[in-house]
Formats: structure tokens, sequence, C-alpha cells
């Protein structure tokens, strides 16, 4: 379970990574701690600004919460799985000594205490799949969700500062840090998203 639990945590991220290539070419390093001053036009006429998504997304007050409460569910559910395989591992346990001494009074009897337990074991499979695709599916909410919060607040933000472009910093390779916007990003989400926890 706890295999399957790291696996889907591996592919939701690199899934959420292919979503910001996709959307914004990039993969990003840790935030700046200073806030910049906007960005003027370009002698292109173009006025340009990039956040580094990933570093966003990682020192997002929301981004930790929504892992707090995936690592809360992922611990019940393993725990839930846990608990029946250990039962029924007791049980087999059980049968087999049972079936090496001879306790049954019957064949008949032994095959109905196998056939339990093999169904048993089926209904343990199937669990151990229902929860990973339960994780696996509240992982994709979250990731949604942070991208959704990202893009949103760009978009509000973009209202004001009527930037031509805003692009993910992964893929600058030299560019003006007076472009990056990226601290003033992750303060002014988590300043929102502080303010919104305060009010609920």
């Amino acid at each position: 379970m706890k295999q399957i639990s790291l696996i889907i945590s591996i592919v939701a991220l690199v899934a959420v990574v292919v979503l910001f290539i996709i959307n914004y070419t990039g993969n990003g390093k840790k935030a700046q701690d200073e806030v910049k001053q906007p960005v003027q036009k370009s002698n292109s006429g173009l006025k340009i600004a990039y956040v580094k998504a990933d570093s966003v997304i990682l020192n997002y007050d929301l981004a930790q919460d929504l892992h707090d409460e995936f690592t809360r569910k992922q611990e019940a559910y393993t725990n839930e799985y846990a608990t029946k395989r250990t039962s029924f591992e007791k049980d087999a346990a059980a049968f087999q000594e049972k079936l090496n001494r001879g306790g049954f009074l019957t064949e008949q009897r032994a095959i109905q205490e196998r056939d339990r337990l093999v169904n048993w074991e089926q209904e343990i499979l199937q669990l151990d799949q229902e929860l990973s695709g339960k994780l696996a599916d509240i992982q994709t909410t979250n990731n949604s969700q942070l991208l959704d919060s990202l893009l949103n607040y760009l978009n509000k933000l973009n209202e004001t500062r009527q930037y031509d472009y805003i692009l993910n910093g992964g893929e600058v390779l030299i560019g003006d840090e007076a472009n990056n916007i990226t601290a003033e990003v992750l303060k002014g989400m988590n300043e929102r998203y502080n303010k919104f926890k305060q009010g609920n």
C-alpha cells in the first residue's frame, strides 16, 4: 500500500510538472525573498514578467495544508488496509494450522473455509485498489486546485500590471531579475489564502 501511495504521489508530482511545462514552459527554482518592482516595457514594446511556478507552489501555504490533509487521509487508508490485511493473515494462518493437523470434520468444510479466505483476500486486494484510487483522485484534485489558484492570482494581478506575458521562470536561462515576480506572487497568494482561512 505504501509503495503504491508513493508511486501515486510521484506520478501526481510529475503530472503537476507536466502541467506547468505545458502551461508555462518551465521547471523553476526557489522563490526570492524580496519583492521586485513592476517591469517597464522593453525596447520591443512588450511588458514581460516571469514566475517560478514550482517554487510558488512548494512554498504556498495552501499547498502545505493540502499536503497535510492528504497525508492524514493516506495514513487513515493505510491503517484501514493494514488492519484488514492483518486480520486476514491471522485467519489464513489459523486455517493452515487447522488443515495441517486435520482439524476439519469434513473435506467439504475445509473447502468452504478455503473459499471464504480466497474471497476475503480478493476483497482486501480490491480495497487496496480503491484506496489507492481515492488517494490518486485527491492528489489530482489538489494539483488542479493549486494550479487554478496560481492562475487566478496571476490573472487578478495582471488586471493592474498589464503584462503582455507572464512566463514560467524555469526556462529563463538569462534574464533581468527585475522581471522575476515570484516572491511578490508567493507573498500575495499566501496573504490572500491566510485571510480566507481566518474568515472561515
